[in-house]
Protein backbone atom coordinates (compact mmCIF):
# COMPACT_ATOMS: atom_id res chain seq x y z
CA UNK A 1 0.00 0.00 0.00
CA UNK A 2 1.59 3.86 -1.09
CA UNK A 3 1.49 5.66 1.65
CA UNK A 4 4.27 7.94 1.55
CA UNK A 5 4.88 11.45 -0.39
CA UNK A 6 8.21 10.08 -1.99
CA UNK A 7 6.20 6.92 -3.50
CA UNK A 8 3.56 9.07 -4.45
CA UNK A 9 5.87 11.37 -6.52
CA UNK A 10 6.64 8.71 -8.71
CA UNK A 11 3.31 7.06 -8.79
CA UNK A 12 2.14 6.99 -12.53
CA UNK A 13 -1.34 8.53 -12.55
CA UNK A 14 -1.93 12.65 -13.00
CA UNK A 15 -3.01 13.12 -9.40
CA UNK A 16 -2.29 11.41 -6.15
CA UNK A 17 -3.51 11.49 -2.44
CA UNK A 18 -2.16 11.62 0.92
CA UNK A 19 -3.82 12.26 4.55
CA UNK A 20 -2.29 12.77 7.98
CA UNK A 21 -1.88 13.78 11.23
CA UNK A 22 0.40 15.83 13.16
CA UNK A 23 0.86 16.90 16.33
CA UNK A 24 1.08 20.74 17.50
CA UNK A 25 4.94 21.95 17.09
CA UNK A 26 5.76 19.55 14.41
CA UNK A 27 8.30 20.63 11.89
CA UNK A 28 8.39 18.71 8.43
CA UNK A 29 11.84 20.49 7.09
CA UNK A 30 13.13 22.05 4.03
CA UNK A 31 12.23 19.90 1.17
CA UNK A 32 10.32 19.70 -2.30
CA UNK A 33 8.95 17.56 -4.44
CA UNK A 34 8.97 17.08 -8.40
CA UNK A 35 5.13 17.28 -8.81
CA UNK A 36 2.70 20.37 -7.75
CA UNK A 37 1.83 20.00 -4.87
CA UNK A 38 -1.71 21.05 -2.86
CA UNK A 39 -1.45 21.80 0.93
CA UNK A 40 -4.90 21.63 2.93
CA UNK A 41 -5.70 21.65 6.13
CA UNK A 42 -9.24 19.91 7.39
CA UNK A 43 -8.63 20.83 10.38
CA UNK A 44 -5.77 23.32 12.76
CA UNK A 45 -3.51 25.90 10.90
CA UNK A 46 -0.01 25.36 9.51
CA UNK A 47 2.52 27.64 8.39
CA UNK A 48 4.62 27.00 5.21
CA UNK A 49 8.00 28.89 4.82
CA UNK A 50 9.20 29.15 1.42
CA UNK A 51 12.57 30.77 0.77
CA UNK A 52 10.86 34.29 -0.39
CA UNK A 53 8.74 34.34 2.93
CA UNK A 54 5.75 32.12 4.80
CA UNK A 55 1.88 31.48 4.09
CA UNK A 56 -0.63 31.19 6.93
CA UNK A 57 -2.44 28.43 6.16
CA UNK A 58 -5.80 28.65 8.23
CA UNK A 59 -8.70 26.10 7.62
CA UNK A 60 -10.79 26.44 4.33
CA UNK A 61 -7.66 27.18 2.43
CA UNK A 62 -5.19 25.66 0.77
CA UNK A 63 -1.68 26.38 -0.58
CA UNK A 64 -0.93 25.36 -4.41
CA UNK A 65 2.96 24.50 -4.80
CA UNK A 66 4.90 24.29 -7.65
CA UNK A 67 6.81 20.92 -8.71
CA UNK A 68 10.58 21.59 -7.61
CA UNK A 69 9.77 24.26 -5.22
CA UNK A 70 11.88 24.02 -1.70
CA UNK A 71 9.72 24.68 1.73
CA UNK A 72 9.02 24.09 5.22
CA UNK A 73 6.23 23.81 7.33
CA UNK A 74 5.38 24.05 11.17
CA UNK A 75 2.05 23.22 12.43
CA UNK A 76 0.45 25.98 14.84
CA UNK A 77 -1.99 23.83 16.31
CA UNK A 78 -2.80 20.11 15.47
CA UNK A 79 -3.18 19.49 12.13
CA UNK A 80 -5.08 17.05 9.79
CA UNK A 81 -3.46 17.24 6.40
CA UNK A 82 -4.50 16.81 3.13
CA UNK A 83 -2.16 16.52 0.55
CA UNK A 84 -2.68 16.17 -3.21
CA UNK A 85 0.20 15.65 -5.62
CA UNK A 86 -0.17 16.85 -9.08
CA UNK A 87 1.80 15.72 -12.46
CA UNK A 88 3.13 18.51 -13.82
CA UNK A 89 1.62 17.73 -17.52
CA UNK A 90 -1.75 17.86 -15.65
CA UNK A 91 -0.68 21.63 -14.18
CA UNK A 92 -1.84 23.56 -17.71
CA UNK A 93 -3.32 26.27 -16.23
CA UNK A 94 -1.76 26.27 -12.63
CA UNK A 95 -0.13 29.17 -10.98
CA UNK A 96 3.54 28.71 -12.03
CA UNK A 97 4.22 30.00 -8.01
CA UNK A 98 3.16 29.65 -4.73
CA UNK A 99 -0.86 30.50 -4.75
CA UNK A 100 -3.04 30.37 -1.58
CA UNK A 101 -6.42 29.88 -2.58
CA UNK A 102 -10.21 29.30 -1.48
CA UNK A 103 -11.42 26.04 -0.68
CA UNK A 104 -15.33 25.51 -2.17
CA UNK A 105 -17.89 23.03 -0.87
CA UNK A 106 -17.35 21.32 -3.88
CA UNK A 107 -13.19 21.31 -3.84
CA UNK A 108 -13.22 20.10 0.35
CA UNK A 109 -15.37 17.77 -0.54
CA UNK A 110 -13.58 16.43 -4.00
CA UNK A 111 -10.37 16.59 -1.63
CA UNK A 112 -11.66 14.69 1.07
CA UNK A 113 -13.07 11.97 -2.05
CA UNK A 114 -9.81 11.60 -3.05
CA UNK A 115 -8.38 10.54 -0.08
CA UNK A 116 -10.12 7.40 -0.15
CA UNK A 117 -9.22 6.61 -3.59
CA UNK A 118 -6.25 3.58 -4.38
CA UNK A 119 -2.84 5.84 -5.57
CA UNK A 120 -3.11 3.12 -8.62
CA UNK A 121 -6.46 3.54 -9.60
CA UNK A 122 -7.80 2.67 -13.57
CA UNK A 123 -7.54 5.43 -15.86
CA UNK A 124 -11.09 6.75 -17.49
CA UNK A 125 -12.71 5.47 -14.41
CA UNK A 126 -15.02 7.28 -12.06
CA UNK A 127 -11.59 7.56 -9.55
CA UNK A 128 -9.95 9.07 -12.81
CA UNK A 129 -12.63 11.91 -13.36
CA UNK A 130 -12.57 12.94 -9.79
CA UNK A 131 -8.99 13.56 -9.64
CA UNK A 132 -8.70 15.35 -13.21
CA UNK A 133 -11.80 17.30 -11.57
CA UNK A 134 -10.16 18.44 -8.47
CA UNK A 135 -7.76 20.24 -11.24
CA UNK A 136 -10.30 22.04 -13.03
CA UNK A 137 -11.54 23.15 -10.06
CA UNK A 138 -8.23 24.66 -8.18
CA UNK A 139 -7.73 26.53 -11.62
CA UNK A 140 -10.66 28.34 -10.94
CA UNK A 141 -10.33 28.93 -7.00
CA UNK A 142 -10.19 32.72 -6.02
CA UNK A 143 -6.73 33.34 -4.75
CA UNK A 144 -5.95 34.93 -1.14
CA UNK A 145 -3.33 37.34 -0.21
CA UNK A 146 -2.24 35.12 2.70
CA UNK A 147 1.70 35.62 1.76
CA UNK A 148 4.29 37.36 3.79
CA UNK A 149 6.92 38.28 1.79
CA UNK A 150 10.94 38.13 3.15
CA UNK A 151 13.39 40.16 2.20
CA UNK A 152 16.98 38.69 0.91
CA UNK A 153 19.12 41.36 2.89
CA UNK A 154 20.10 39.65 5.88
CA UNK A 155 19.85 43.14 7.79
CA UNK A 156 16.13 43.71 6.51
CA UNK A 157 15.57 39.79 7.27
CA UNK A 158 16.49 40.23 10.92
CA UNK A 159 14.25 42.96 11.75
CA UNK A 160 11.67 41.27 10.04
CA UNK A 161 11.90 38.10 12.03
CA UNK A 162 12.45 40.42 14.96
CA UNK A 163 9.02 41.77 14.42
CA UNK A 164 7.40 38.64 13.40
CA UNK A 165 8.55 37.20 17.23
CA UNK A 166 6.70 40.02 18.60
CA UNK A 167 4.16 41.92 16.46
CA UNK A 168 2.96 44.47 19.00
CA UNK A 169 6.16 46.38 18.88
CA UNK A 170 5.47 49.80 17.78
CA UNK A 171 8.85 51.72 16.77
CA UNK A 172 8.55 54.19 13.90
CA UNK A 173 10.67 54.09 10.83
CA UNK A 174 13.82 55.66 11.98
CA UNK A 175 14.60 53.50 14.83
CA UNK A 176 14.14 50.25 12.38
CA UNK A 177 16.12 51.99 9.82
CA UNK A 178 18.79 52.47 12.81
CA UNK A 179 18.69 49.17 13.79
CA UNK A 180 19.50 47.61 10.66
CA UNK A 181 22.57 50.13 10.39
CA UNK A 182 21.05 52.12 7.39
CA UNK A 183 19.28 55.38 6.42
CA UNK A 184 15.94 56.09 6.46
CA UNK A 185 15.88 56.72 2.87
CA UNK A 186 17.74 53.58 1.98
CA UNK A 187 16.04 51.41 4.30
CA UNK A 188 12.46 52.09 2.67
CA UNK A 189 14.13 52.17 -0.58
CA UNK A 190 15.59 48.32 -0.24
CA UNK A 191 12.87 47.40 1.79
CA UNK A 192 10.55 48.24 -1.29
CA UNK A 193 12.85 46.63 -3.68
CA UNK A 194 12.94 43.12 -2.05
CA UNK A 195 8.94 43.02 -1.10
CA UNK A 196 7.25 44.91 -3.03
CA UNK A 197 5.54 46.62 -0.13
CA UNK A 198 6.70 49.67 2.03
CA UNK A 199 8.10 48.74 5.80
CA UNK A 200 4.44 50.31 6.94
CA UNK A 201 2.41 48.03 4.78
CA UNK A 202 4.71 44.76 5.27
CA UNK A 203 4.09 45.23 8.95
CA UNK A 204 0.51 46.00 8.80
CA UNK A 205 -0.02 42.52 6.86
CA UNK A 206 2.33 40.61 9.05
CA UNK A 207 0.12 41.81 12.01
CA UNK A 208 -3.50 40.68 10.37
CA UNK A 209 -1.67 37.17 9.29
CA UNK A 210 -0.67 36.61 12.77
CA UNK A 211 -4.05 37.12 13.94
CA UNK A 212 -5.26 34.51 11.54
CA UNK A 213 -3.36 32.28 13.01
CA UNK A 214 -4.91 33.21 16.21
CA UNK A 215 -8.16 33.53 15.30
CA UNK A 216 -8.33 30.07 13.51
CA UNK A 217 -7.51 28.19 16.59
CA UNK A 218 -10.42 29.75 18.51
CA UNK A 219 -8.74 33.25 20.64
CA UNK A 220 -11.52 35.92 21.12
CA UNK A 221 -11.48 38.56 18.97
CA UNK A 222 -10.69 41.76 21.28
CA UNK A 223 -7.50 39.39 22.97
CA UNK A 224 -5.81 38.53 19.37
CA UNK A 225 -6.54 42.98 18.35
CA UNK A 226 -3.85 43.45 21.62
CA UNK A 227 -2.03 40.68 21.03
CA UNK A 228 -1.11 41.92 17.43
CA UNK A 229 -0.61 45.77 18.21
CA UNK A 230 -3.66 47.11 17.46
CA UNK A 231 -4.96 49.68 20.42
CA UNK A 232 -8.82 48.72 19.81
CA UNK A 233 -10.65 45.84 18.60
CA UNK A 234 -12.39 48.22 16.31
CA UNK A 235 -8.85 49.37 14.98
CA UNK A 236 -8.29 45.90 13.82
CA UNK A 237 -11.76 44.67 12.89
CA UNK A 238 -11.83 47.79 9.86
CA UNK A 239 -7.92 46.77 8.87
CA UNK A 240 -8.90 42.80 8.44
CA UNK A 241 -12.39 43.90 6.68
CA UNK A 242 -10.50 46.51 4.92
CA UNK A 243 -8.01 43.40 3.76
CA UNK A 244 -10.05 40.25 3.53
CA UNK A 245 -13.36 41.64 2.88
CA UNK A 246 -15.39 40.52 5.81
CA UNK A 247 -15.05 41.75 9.18
CA UNK A 248 -12.75 38.59 11.16
CA UNK A 249 -16.33 37.48 12.76
CA UNK A 250 -17.41 35.97 9.44
CA UNK A 251 -13.79 34.64 7.69
CA UNK A 252 -14.33 31.50 8.65
CA UNK A 253 -17.99 31.06 8.20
Amino acid sequence: MVKSSIELDSIDRPVTALDDEYPSGFVDDWHDHKRGQLIYAAKGVITIFVRKGSYVLPPQRALWIPGGVEHMAKCRSDVSLRTLYIEADSMTKLPEKCRVIEVSELLRALILQAMKISAKYEYNSREDRIMRLIVDEIEVMPIEPLLIPMPSDKRLAAICQSFLDDPTQGEDLTYWAEAACMSRRTFTRLFRQETDMSFSEWRQHARLLEALSRLSVGDPITTVAFDVGYNSSSAFTSMFRRTFGVPPSKYFR
